[in-house]
């Protein structure tokens, strides 16, 4: 089951935490989460799976950042979350697909216990300007059923801003 905004806003706080919350935010069954005004993007034209990729940091101004076709962005969720008892899910809004920008196409499900900032893959069909701050994607909470580990423990918990891939670390096991 999904929960409905009302079931996010009496867990703010316990099981869900959501910083800085603004309950303007709230959806009937989801939050929008907004986009921090830095990025990552690759450096190199091929990317490896098997070792750290380099990256070049570039800050969004104010007045806007034109986004180009072809190139991936790593962006990150101006708020912190953290989920305990629930599966967060993360997806792009439909207003900003339409755009032609899309966020989070193949990394929306998020584990029960994850705490951090989401880093969100992004990329566009065509050039579009993009501000800091905008509403990009929305959480939403999943029950579980069954019994699980209490501790969460991926290669991204407790992250303190964008994390390009860490699948390297999957080889070295």
């Amino acid at each position: 089951m999904i929960l409905s905004g009302l079931e996010i806003k009496k867990h703010i706080g316990r099981e869900i935490i959501i910083e800085p919350f603004d309950e303007k935010c709230l959806n009937p069954n989801s939050y929008n989460l907004r986009l921090h005004n830095e990025l990552l993007v690759y450096e190199e034209n091929v990317l490896d799976m098997k070792k750290p990729n380099k990256t070049r940091r570039i800050i969004i101004p104010e007045d806007g950042l034109i986004l180009e076709p072809g190139i991936l962005y790593l962006g990150r969720t101006l708020e912190y979350t953290k989920t305990e008892g629930y599966v967060p899910m993360l997806e792009g809004r439909s207003s900003v697909g339409r755009l032609g920008l899309f966020i989070h196409v193949t990394a929306g499900f998020g584990d029960v216990g994850f705490s951090g900032y989401w880093t969100l893959e992004i990329h566009c069909i065509q050039p579009i300007r993009i501000y800091p701050g905008v509403e990009i994607c929305q959480i939403y909470y999943h029950t579980i059923e069954g019994d699980y580990e209490k501790l969460y423990k991926g290669k991204y918990q407790n992250n303190a801003g964008i994390q390009p891939s860490m699948m390297y670390r999957d080889f070295e096991k």
